[in-house]
């Protein structure tokens, strides 16, 4: 049943309620014409046939107009008329789609016969052709044909096998990479923790080679190792690890900061002060460890130091 047809149906409820509503409006008017607009209603009381007779040779004029009753009987043909329609259109779409289902099953057996032979047809075409001449030249034929195929899938079988080891083989080397990479890593943090909780500079410096040698291209481990031996008076030691450090890392902070340092230990106060100002470029905490370092304690006195490293104390003394 198409949209059409189902707002069709929704409809005859609606007129029919619109019939209904013009009788009981019909109905009410006669009953308020014979009772009167102006008069108050009666008292309720058994009404009995003489009532109704009476009443009704009392009427002045009928309780219906012969153009209410047309309509009625109009609205009534037209909904008779609609109903007839949609159930003759109905009957045909049904027995229309009942043909067309008839009409695809013969076509489709037809269809499945036509090439049930033509395969027949192209078989024995193909025997002919070939040349075989009896079952048992097919069953040869038919057995080099399959052992031919399957010697190519064994030789594709084992090329595959061979490539899904070698990606295994791949894949174990990258896990034990992995797990011997997680080992390395706690193994420093340890060390790092080790090296933090020592009170020796001998045992620290100890702490930060056995890093080495785990990660050799740890630059932290430089810079703090270079911190320690400051500590030893080793200023040329240092030297050398934090431009090892910077070598690998050229903005690392720290390696600068301690060159500085090891700078300042040996008198190179320009190189000291350039050194550190690339430090406090790259970190302004280092300008608060440049104040209290003691490396730094005989560059109090120097212009571009105090410059750099007390820029307030430098204004006011200006004002």
């Amino acid at each position: 049943m198409t949209s059409r047809d189902t707002r069709r149906f929704r409809q005859l409820p609606h007129r029919l309620l619109l019939a209904g509503l013009a009788l009981a409006t019909l109905l009410g008017t006669g009953a308020a014409r014979a009772q009167g607009a102006d008069e108050p209603p009666p008292e309720r009381k058994d009404i009995t046939s003489e009532d109704v007779a009476a009443a009704l040779s009392d009427l002045d004029e009928p309780m219906y107009t012969p153009f209410i009753e047309l309509y009625l009987l109009e609205e009534s043909k037209a909904l008779r008329k609609e109903m007839m329609d949609t159930r003759a259109e109905l009957i045909e779409k049904v027995v229309d789609k009942e043909l067309t289902v008839a009409d695809k099953t013969m076509s489709y057996a037809t269809d499945t016969v036509t090439y049930f032979f033509y395969l027949i047809a192209g078989a024995t075409s193909i025997l002919v052709v070939i040349g075989w001449n009896s079952i048992r030249d097919m069953r040869n034929q038919l057995a080099s044909v399959a052992e031919k195929r399957v010697n190519e899938l064994v030789v594709e079988y084992e090329r595959r096998l061979k490539a899904i080891e070698e990606q295994l083989q791949q894949k174990s080397d990258i896990i034990q990479q992995n797990q011997e990479e997680i080992e390395r890593t706690n193994e420093v943090h340890s060390l790092w923790l080790k090296a933090s909780q020592e009170t020796s500079q001998q045992n620290k410096i100890a702490a930060y080679d056995r890093i080495l040698d785990l990660r050799p291209d740890d630059v932290e481990a430089l810079s703090y190792k270079a911190d320690a031996v400051l500590e030893l008076q080793e200023p040329l030691w240092a030297i050398s690890l934090c431009q090892r450090a910077l070598k690998l890392d050229p903005d690392n902070g720290h390696a600068h900061y301690q060159l500085a340092c090891a700078y300042a230990e040996i008198g190179r106060w320009e190189d000291a002060v350039s050194t550190l100002e690339k430090a406090i470029r790259i970190s302004e905490a280092y300008r608060d460890d440049a104040s209290v370092d003691p490396s730094f304690a005989q560059l109090h006195d120097h212009d571009n130091f105090r410059a750099l490293v007390f820029p307030d104390q430098d204004d006011s003394n200006h004002t």
